[in-house]
């Protein structure tokens, strides 16, 4: 630029001084003269100003149309409609490639019929141990969180005043039966005496009648001592029933009655165990199909994310009726719990099993699609094209699904890259591609862009005009 400038400046004759009737300017100096040189030089700097920019904008255009990062895509369609290598760079070569999807054959299986519910785990058995008599609690022998059997002892009450009332009770007893074996002797010689006559008959009927007021105030002696001799039972607190106790609600050296609010401890039975969960009134029928004939229904029990297996179980039994405001109907599954996986007030998902199909149509769950015409699954052809074939889908187990109508053994069907699919479309299954295929030489002209590098993506692209 300050080149061509320079010989402008040296081509163009200089103009002179003064010239015959030039007029003088304002300033007092001729027109053409030296004051104009500022003017000239800025026309010609904006002149090659403007020559730059406009080839710069030429050099980024040819930069734009022959650089590998111009040719997918949509941005040259146009360019490229009109140059005839639509195939190479249009949207209408993107729409008629082969699109690379995973498959997936249809197979025969056997398809368990499974019925899913949310259940809370309920023990079978929860008791509040109280004590049945007041004293002061001598001894706890339990510690919190053990387990125990049914009769082992937990606590123990101060048994001195049940033993000193059964100790009175008995000493009673021992008074009223000699007073009761002297009322019989009486009896048997005033019955000798009236068969001989000595005597008159209400005399022997008013001790017949204290001989048997001896007797019930014997009995009713007896029963005081065996009231007593409970008591002494009940002041050694056992456990009612096997399981786990929880937290101490008393400690030694209390006062407790039989009104105590929160009891001794509270045992909770872990071993068996159940779950209670509902089921939908439309399933209540299979169920009863199977109940009814003495299977036992198959129930396992996951954990809150529905992955892990906690522990496996039968079916017990049904609610009697239905809730009218949910249209569900409660179901019982017990389960041993040997390892204590179930845990009371726990929220499992429970999977009961009420049948099993033999040789279903069996799919990969992400097969089955669903549009406007309901659900379908895309079929491939032995040509490498798919078309659409609508199914009807039945019971589904985790990631295979069941197929009712539309399919047979031995199709193949997609299961991943459905979404760039329609009817007849083409495509490629990436086991099936040839080993070393890099991208740069690959069938598509969009693969062997991506594929490859800046530099040789750019060399590959003018080989490709040259073989056309």
């Amino acid at each position: 630029m300050d080149e061509q400038q320079q010989h402008s400046e040296i081509s163009r004759p200089a103009a002179p001084a003064s010239q015959p009737g030039a007029q003088p300017s304002s300033t007092g100096k001729p027109a053409g003269g030296p004051g104009s040189t500022p003017v000239a030089a800025k026309r010609h700097r904006g002149r090659n100003i403007a020559l730059i920019v406009a080839a710069l904008v030429v050099l980024g255009v040819v930069l734009w149309r022959w650089h590998p990062w111009g040719e997918p895509g949509g941005t040259n369609a146009a360019a490229g409609a009109s140059s005839g290598r639509a195939g190479r760079g249009g949207a209408g070569a993107l729409a008629n490639m082969a699109q690379p999807v995973h498959v997936a054959s249809v197979t025969l299986g056997d398809m368990p019929v499974v019925l899913t519910a949310l259940g809370t785990v309920t023990p079978l058995a929860n008791v509040t141990v109280l004590p049945q008599l007041s004293g002061v609690l001598q001894d706890v022998y339990f510690t919190e969180g053990q387990m125990v059997k049914k009769g082992d002892v937990l606590a123990q009450i101060d048994p001195r005043p049940y033993q000193i009332s059964l100790e009175n009770a008995q000493g009673t007893l021992a008074r009223d039966q000699a007073l009761l074996q002297t009322a019989r002797l009486d009896l048997k010689r005033y019955q000798t005496l009236l068969a001989q006559d000595s005597i008159a008959g209400q005399q022997v009927d008013t001790q017949a009648s204290l001989v048997r007021q001896y007797e019930g105030t014997v009995k009713s002696d007896q029963a005081n001592i065996d009231t007593f001799k409970l008591d002494l039972v009940y002041a050694r607190i056992t456990a009612p029933v096997s399981g786990r106790v929880g937290l101490r609600q008393v400690d030694p050296g209390n006062y407790v009655t039989p009104s105590l609010t929160n009891g001794i401890v509270v045992i909770t039975q872990l071993q068996p165990i159940s779950v209670i969960f509902t089921t939908s009134e439309d399933n209540l029928q299979q169920i009863l199909q199977q109940t009814q004939t003495g299977a036992k229904l198959s129930v396992t029990a996951y954990d809150r994310s529905n992955t892990t297996s906690l522990e496996g179980g039968t079916l017990e039994t049904l609610d009697n009726q239905i809730d009218t405001t949910t249209g569900t109907v409660k179901l019982r599954a017990i389960f041993q719990n040997p390892k204590n996986l179930l845990f009371p007030n726990q929220f499992v998902n429970t999977r009961l099993l009420v049948d099993t199909i033999k040789d279903a149509v069996i799919v990969p769950t992400t097969a089955v699609l669903n549009g406007s015409m309901g659900q379908f699954v895309y079929v491939v052809k032995p040509d490498n094209t798919v078309t659409v074939r609508p199914v009807k889908a039945g019971p589904v187990d985790g990631e295979r699904t069941s197929i009712k109508s539309g399919l047979q053994a031995g199709e193949r069907v997609v299961i991943d890259g459905s979404d760039r699919l329609k009817e007849g479309a083409k495509i490629t299954i990436p086991a099936n591609k040839p080993r070393g295929a890099s991208g740069a030489r690959g069938a598509s002209g969009a693969a062997g862009a991506s594929g490859a590098s800046g530099a040789r993506g750019h060399h590959g692209k003018h080989a490709a005009q040259a073989s056309q």
